[in-house]
């Protein structure tokens, strides 16, 4: 669930003989209103920016609070209202006001009281404030920012292996040390000393595995780690923490190879539907409509496997998508409905439309049944770690996943001749930047398409 909030931090002046003024955060919603009171007062309301909502820079109030202080709290009220309302998105609840004061409350009990600057200033003459550690900086950051931006699991999970590496890389690492030279060598061992949890070669695949497989990240893996790492590191910049800033200048040489899009041609759509299943392999019908159903649909697997009986409206389906929580709307057609009608009078847990199965079951079962179906083109996978390059040829059913039926999707869609604008209000794409990858596929596919006239008189 979306919801569609505004706020704004304005004055409300009080006092006959002397006057004050108040800074209070406004909130609408939903045609609600409410007014939360930040505690803070002005002794003039020329010390207030109404166009940046924030305390004129310089100003000192009768009881010594600086507008560093008063500011820095302010934004805390702000991003705790909103991590409220994603709360509510989130657990798909549409709170009343006293709900949202109530669980504003509830974040802001376990801040600290405020205090005269001048009580903060005596004590830190006493003992001077210790400064966050990188690795404390990092709990914070992931424990602000996957609650504020409500991060998966996966998330969470990238992040922590993140951790691992920088503590694996130097235990006592500090902000100062993530320079040039310590960047290039948290690099170096990404790529030459990082010890892999499990081989990238599956058991039965090959018998021994050698350094190449249990050693080192490929240089696309390292340039997302750097991506995260750069994510954390602005954060921790904007929050004052830091203040070595070589990172946003660090840009190291990796080569690298787009991505290769697996998607499934016309012909081998029609392979995978027409297959006859053996008897003894009857338990991947289900994952052939499934498969189907998002080659046709465009929607992940994850939002199939969500997908309730009373999310079809006849001739369209509505959803809230489970990965970017987008309201979208999509058109049936005769494909997704004669899947939908199969298993119309079928009872599943949660009302769901149609046969779940886990991410890795799916992904398992999809190249068990591609690989039944024939899939067998030959595609060359280029890595590069460090400057070798790497070249391995894979079947094409070795290389199918859920994901392969949303690319499916869009592929066929643009062939079809279909508007990129079109196809991305069925998908959810915010813009065309991660539309071209497929444009490109298909502007291939019509010149190749052009060359068959070359043999026709």
């Amino acid at each position: 669930m979306k919801i569609k909030y505004h706020y704004n931090f304005s004055l409300r002046t009080f006092g006959r003989k002397t006057k004050r003024h108040q800074i209070r955060l406004r909130f609408s919603y939903n045609g609600l209103r409410g007014d939360i009171v930040t505690g803070w007062n002005l002794d003039s309301a020329e010390a207030w920016d109404a166009e940046l909502q924030k305390v004129v820079k310089g100003y000192v109030g009768s009881h010594h609070e600086t507008s560093a202080d008063i500011n820095s709290d302010l934004q805390v009220i702000a991003e705790q209202l909103e991590m409220v309302f994603r709360y509510f998105e989130v657990n798909d609840i549409m709170p009343t006001t006293a709900m949202v004061m109530e669980k504003f409350e509830e974040r802001m009990k376990g801040s600290a009281p405020k205090r005269p600057a001048t009580e903060v200033v005596e004590k830190e003459k006493k003992s001077p404030r210790k400064e966050k550690s990188l690795f404390e900086a990092f709990d914070l950051f992931t424990q602000e920012c996957g609650e504020k931006n409500a991060w998966t699991n996966s998330t969470f999970e990238k992040m922590q292996a993140l951790k691992n590496d920088l503590l694996n890389y130097n235990k006592s690492l500090k902000f100062s040390d993530l320079n040039e030279p310590g960047l290039v060598g948290f690099v170096a061992y990404l790529r030459d000393n990082k010890k892999l949890r499990t081989p990238r070669k599956g058991i039965g695949e090959r018998k021994e595995y050698d350094d190449d497989d249990i050693i080192g990240l490929k240089n696309s893996t390292i340039e997302k780690k750097l991506g995260y790492l750069r994510w954390f590191m602005n954060w921790a910049t904007n929050k004052g923490i830091n203040k070595n800033l070589v990172y946003k200048t660090f840009k190291p040489t990796l080569k690298s190879t787009q991505k290769k899009v697996i998607y499934l041609t016309k012909e081998e759509l029609e392979k995978v539907r027409k297959l006859k299943l053996p008897e003894d392999k009857a338990y991947l019908d289900p994952v052939r409509d499934i498969f189907l159903f998002c080659c046709f649909s465009g929607l992940r697997h994850s939002d199939v496997a969500n997908l309730r009986k009373n999310d079809v409206k006849g001739d369209h389906i509505e959803i809230t998508t489970v990965k970017t929580a987008d309201s979208i709307s999509i058109e049936l057609n005769n494909i997704t409905k004669d899947i939908l009608a199969k298993y119309k009078d079928v009872k599943f847990p949660n009302n769901l439309a149609l046969p779940s199965q886990t991410n890795q079951a799916m992904n398992r079962n999809l190249k068990e049944l591609c690989k039944l179906a024939g899939l067998d083109e030959e595609i060359r996978i280029t890595t590069y770690k460090g400057n070798e390059r790497h070249d391995e040829f894979k079947k094409k059913w070795e290389l199918v996943g859920t994901h392969t039926g949303r690319r499916t999707f869009i592929v066929q869609a643009l062939s079809l001749g279909i508007p990129p604008n079109i196809v991305m209000k069925w998908t959810g794409h915010a813009d065309y930047k991660s539309m071209r990858p497929y444009i490109d596929i298909v502007n291939s596919i019509k010149s190749e398409s052009m060359k068959k006239f070359d043999g026709l008189l």
